[in-house]
């Protein structure tokens, strides 16, 4: 038996030996790789934080100690030691989370997985901790020095510092790089901080307690003491920053231990357990690599393994290539384009330069592409600064960070007019990372923003046509969404109305408009399809006309502001469905049923779309059943309706009595 299969609780790695933690370390190694390269998942940061995990749980007791991960894609060590060792079903539906989940353990806290909330949390809970008259307990956040970069963390740390003695040990995972390599003043400090023989004993009480006594003497002795005081306390501070310049922390008030090596398990637990020993505020910074003991890992210039798909152990090689060009590729090959084309046009990304496709606008014109780090919230603000300037910004992020922006979006995009766009990828339902990551708030968030637009293609042409409409809007922001993975095949339209709405299908008999005047309907039910829901709802028209119900399916290319022309369909059918990868709470379908209303159209209008809730893990199709959005559920909803036994119901035809909710067969055979 392995050491790692003898382990079911963090309190057992107090057992071992320096060897035996030695070969421990490497074993969860070896699991790692043999593991995720069968499910897919977070590589890289997990063979980096090996140690660092075991050094927190062997100082620490979790979770009396409440370790908190950020983002939590790096928790994989800390679920081997709590008692989650299968992997077989990571991140696929019914097995283990990709990131901490309080169903699973009672020593997981955070869930949400957003980069740079870690310190607020611990902020909280160590504020709870001593009102509760439990100091003792620690708190242990351990933030990774692209998280850094987000504006909330040091929201969080000035609350911190001021409160000398809450035990908050902040553990920084200094990797160098979110994504890819870290950006920005902070890293460059990071990157400029030395190891300092002095910590062991700045981090002793009777240390502060000696200095605080000077000071206090120095400073009540007249203007002789003030001035010695002013003078040593100079001296101490520029040796300080000689031996380790870590003012960064320190001018915030905070004690600052490291850089540690961060695959050092003895150096570690040291330097925590003197944190620990401190009793206040302490940062604790360890310097770790990803991809720690993999060398295809290493090797990976891009994103050292970050997150991978199924991949052969050995080589790192993908086991299957996909023949399909993902969403992101062809926005890539797309706004190069225009960035050639066009001098105006720059482009703005936190900390995804590579996953959200800005790579090669980047190499291209490097001078026009800005990586902000882990601030959404700043890159919003930045480009409409940008679009007063007369440049068109292109915020690139994924849908679900689009949230921590959306105040920027609405008060300094919107209320200023900027011609802002913003693209977001991973829209919809995303699958194994789970109700974090999913993009499907977007949709309704964005309907209340004045003046904005939004288009969702359905394929790559229509990305690339979209993208290009975007971008020409100056006096308004616009937003262009798409989803995770391969596009969908191409999907010509059988005409373009005049507002830019695409007609994808009609039932075969009413495509003859010399009878059309004649008839009180063109069809039973108008299709409203957003974005990548096409071939969904070409399904279901389909379906509907193997049952004698007749459709029309419509894209309408930009969702807000709803087209004329779908609420003008919408008078001549029966019922309308809109079908969305969005929450249906507020979503576009909701929006067409107002616009609808405005115009005096009583046509009844279901919303198909996701339900609020926040939807566990599993490929895309699974989530997508899970919530009833499937070609065979929507049809037999929609049959319900023109039959006029389920709400909303569809308008009676002439002569037919209005709907009662009761099955027609039995009306008739009781009659």
């Amino acid at each position: 038996m392995s050491i790692l299969q003898t382990i079911t609780s963090p309190q057992e790695l107090s057992k071992l030996s320096d060897e035996q933690m030695e070969r421990l370390s490497a074993e969860i190694r070896q699991f790692l790789i043999a593991n995720v390269s069968k499910t897919g998942g977070h590589m890289g940061p997990n063979l980096g934080v090996v140690e660092l995990t075991l050094a927190i749980h062997r100082v620490f007791d979790s979770p009396r100690d409440s370790i908190i991960f950020d983002t939590g894609h790096q928790s994989y060590v800390h679920k081997l030691v709590t008692g989650r060792q299968d992997f077989s079903t990571l991140r696929q539906a019914g097995g283990i989370a990709g990131y901490p989940e309080r169903a699973e353990s009672v020593h997981d806290i955070v869930e949400s997985s957003h980069a740079s909330s870690s310190l607020s949390w611990a902020d909280g809970i160590s504020k709870a901790r001593v009102l509760a008259g439990e100091s003792e307990r620690c708190v242990i956040p351990v933030i990774g020095d692209g998280a850094l970069t987000g504006g909330m963390a040091w929201e969080a740390l000035n609350n911190i510092a001021a409160d000398k003695d809450r035990r908050v040990i902040i553990v920084v995972n200094d990797n160098g790089r979110s994504y890819a390599p870290t950006v920005g003043g902070l890293a460059d400090q990071l990157g400029r901080l030395r190891r300092n023989f002095l910590d062991k004993v700045r981090t002793h009480r009777t240390y502060e307690n000696i200095m605080d006594g000077t000071k206090h003497k120095l400073q009540n002795g007249g203007p002789m003491g003030q001035m010695v005081y002013r003078s040593l306390h100079a001296a101490k501070k520029g040796a300080k920053d000689f031996w380790a310049p870590q003012g960064l922390f320190e001018d915030l008030g905070m004690k600052y231990i490291g850089p540690v090596d961060g695959h050092d398990q003895r150096a570690l637990e040291e330097a925590l357990t003197d944190a620990k020993n401190y009793g206040g505020p302490v940062i604790v910074h360890a310097l770790t690599e990803k991809g720690k003991g993999y060398a295809p890992a290493r090797a990976d210039e891009n994103d050292q393994f970050h997150a991978v798909g199924v991949i052969d152990p050995e080589t790192g090689e993908p086991v299957h290539r996909g023949g399909a060009r993902s969403w992101t590729s062809v926005f890539e090959e797309e706004i190069t384009a225009i960035a050639d084309e066009r001098e105006d046009i720059v482009a703005l990304t936190g900390a995804m330069m590579i996953p959200v496709g800005l790579r090669s606008f980047a190499q291209k014109h490097p001078d026009r592409v800005f990586d902000v780090g882990i601030a959404e919230q700043h890159a919003l603000t930045s480009a409409a600064g940008l679009a007063f300037g007369g440049l068109h910004p292109v915020v690139a992020i994924y849908a679900t960070f689009l949230n921590r922006a959306f105040d920027q979006l609405l008060m300094d995009v919107a209320l200023h007019r900027a011609g802002v766009t913003v693209v977001l990828d991973r829209a919809g339902v995303t699958g194994p990372d789970g109700p974090s990551h999913h993009g499907m708030w977007d949709l309704s968030l964005l309907q209340i923003v004045p003046g904005l637009r939004i288009a969702a293609p359905r394929d790559s042409t229509r990305l690339r046509e979209e993208l290009r409409e975007a971008v020409a809007v100056d006096d308004a922001p616009t937003v262009l969404r798409f989803s995770k993975g391969s596009v969908n095949g191409e999907i010509d339209a059988l005409e373009r109305l005049e507002d830019g709405v695409d007609v994808l299908w009609r039932t075969a008999d009413s495509s003859d408009t010399s009878t059309e005047t004649q008839k009180p309907y063109a069809h039973d039910v108008l299709i409203v399809s957003v974005g990548t829901m096409a071939e969904l709802s070409l399904d279901v028209a389909q379906r509907l006309g193997d049952q004698g119900i007749s459709a029309t399916v419509v894209d309408p290319r930009w969702v807000l502001p709803v087209p004329d022309s779908v609420v003008s369909l919408a008078a001549r059918h029966r019922t309308v469905i809109c079908i969305e990868d969005g929450v249906k709470a507020g979503g576009v379908g909701s929006r067409i049923r107002q616009s609808m209303r405005e115009a005096g159209v009583d046509t009844g209008l279901n919303e198909v779309g996701l339900p609020v809730e926040f939807l566990a893990h599993g490929t895309r199709g699974e989530v997508l059943e899970r919530v009833g959005l499937t070609a065979q559920k929507i049809t037999q909803d929609a049959v319900g309706q023109v039959l006029g036994t389920k709400v909303p119901y569809a308008r009676p035809l002439p002569g037919d009595p209005f709907p009662t909710g009761q099955i027609p067969s039995l009306r008739t055979r009781k009659a």
